[in-house]
């Protein structure tokens, strides 16, 4: 592994899953391995611009105490090309820190890191500038994570006019999509899984899987969450997955999506592709 000298630390004490005293254990544990490391807990307001100037120092490497979203924020900013990352398990699902380190304590996953770990290129996903290294979910679906967010920070008001309002405009924006060239096709949203979190692709498989879902009421969406509780959600028969390099997607007008946990807002016509490099990160061997 590449010497590290320079360190950047973010720790989004303010995501809920990151105690206050984090900071201090951070520096604590580069102490103990004779790395300096500098250490921003920032608040959320400040968090983009905590981030910026920590990828722009170049540090030899980035460690991210935060969320899902905040791990793919600091890998677009870095690019295959910048600072190694380190996304710790600071947030609600952890999906790309548990792929990554297991699921264990943040404290275990980065001193097996300093101790053990190994740079290797991270594959993902692009749509439309935007890079995501867990998954993407495009059409109505998508417009719930707005009401997740306000509720999360206790914003119910908010929460209940934004849940309302996807509730409208669920079931009436269906997408058409065609995958690596192939016959253009119908769904109520579509899910893209990275190779690093999805179980039906191997981390080194160079591709994203497809899952398009064609939920057609309340029953449907009801069946479908039944499933992902207790077997495999691609077993539903609403879920159609396959595996794809490039996917080209359709709507009558701009498409709502959720990006590692971040929403964005793409054009009606966009194109998600697999990327085999969206950023570099520090793993550690698969048999710790």
């Amino acid at each position: 592994m590449t010497a590290i000298r320079r360190v950047e630390v973010i720790a989004n004490v303010a995501s809920g899953s990151v105690d206050d005293d984090a900071p201090a254990e951070l520096q604590k544990i580069f102490a103990d391995y004779g790395v300096p490391a500098n250490v921003c807990a920032p608040t959320t307001d400040e968090l983009g611009d905590c981030l910026r100037r920590a990828v722009d120092a170049a540090p030899d490497l980035l460690v991210v105490l935060a969320g899902d979203g905040t791990a793919r924020a600091a890998a677009e900013l870095s690019g295959p090309d910048g600072p190694v990352i380190a996304p710790l398990p600071g947030g609600t699902m952890n999906m790309l820190p548990h792929a990554i380190y297991g699921v264990r304590p943040w404290q275990d996953a980065l001193s097996i890191a300093l101790a053990q770990g190994e740079v290797r290129d991270l594959g993902g996903g692009e749509v439309e500038g935007h890079r995501f290294m867990v998954a993407a979910i495009l059409g109505s679906p998508a417009l719930w994570a707005p009401a997740r967010e306000a509720a999360r920070y206790g914003r119910k008001r908010l929460a209940w006019t934004r849940a309302k309002r996807a509730l409208r405009r669920a079931f009436t924006g269906r997408l058409r999509y065609s995958l690596d060239a192939g016959p253009r096709e119908k769904a109520e949203a579509m899910v893209f899984m990275c190779p690093t979190t999805s179980r039906a692709l191997a981390d080194e498989e160079h591709a994203l899987e497809a899952a398009a879902l064609d939920v057609k009421g309340v029953a449907d969406v009801i069946r479908l969450g039944v499933n992902a509780l207790v077997r495999d959600w691609r077993d539903d028969p609403a879920v159609e997955s396959r595996r794809c390099q490039r996917a080209r997607i359709w709507s009558a007008e701009g498409i709502p999506a959720v990006l590692d946990g971040e929403s964005v807002r793409l054009k009606a016509a966009t194109e998600v592709r697999y990327e085999r490099a969206v950023a570099r990160v520090l793993t550690i061997p698969k048999d710790v």
